[in-house]
């Protein structure tokens, strides 16, 4: 009877994907690119985009993200004793609204033109955005909606049994020309 072993190659191969798979799981920032739900719109003294990537979660964690970039309407920048809150509340079902206030996303010169919050969205389902600015150069509300939505993207040991398959193919095809180039040769 022969025993089947594995060349070192195959088992450095999936290793080595399978430790990147496994430092994915670790580096998971979000399931993708945040996009505008109000872009340049000009409320006061402000010219107000607002950014997210609206994860629902159902462990508590704060995954719905905010991001309030400013800037004057007129000359000038933003004063850095610029304050934003966000408050965000369910459409499709009776809730209470969840309000946080951005800090600056610039914490060593405290920029306050590019501000950030992470809120909890504890269901998928439309949400009522409110963005609220108050400062020197007086006070702005922004309006908006947005759908939260789970992160969709596979669990990270799913991802290997995705792609091992290919990858063995891809090792049985190389195998199969190295053969072959040493029978001819």
């Amino acid at each position: 009877m022969k025993v089947f072993s594995v060349p070192r190659r195959l088992r450095v191969v999936c290793g080595t994907v399978s430790a990147i798979v496994m430092a994915g799981a670790v580096l998971r920032s979000h399931s993708g690119p945040p996009f505008p739900i109000v872009s340049d719109r000009v409320v006061g003294a402000y010219q107000i985009s607002i950014w997210t990537d609206p994860d629902a979660t159902d462990d508590g964690s704060a995954a719905g993200k905010f991001w309030v970039m400013m800037q004057a309407a007129r000359a000038g920048g933003i004063p850095r004793d610029t304050r934003v809150t966000v408050a965000i509340w369910p459409l499709d079902r009776p809730g209470a609204a969840i309000t946080g206030a951005a800090a600056p996303m610039d914490t060593v010169n405290m920029d306050a033109a590019r501000q950030f919050i992470a809120l909890v969205m504890d269901h998928e389902g439309r949400y009522s955005v409110r963005v609220a600015v108050e400062g020197p150069l007086g006070t702005a509300e922004l309006n908006s909606n947005v759908d939260a939505t789970y992160d969709l993207r596979p669990a990270p040991i799913l991802m290997m049994l995705y792609v091992m398959p290919f990858l063995l193919v891809g090792f049985l095809w190389v195998k199969l020309l190295v053969r072959r180039r040493r029978g001819v040769a």
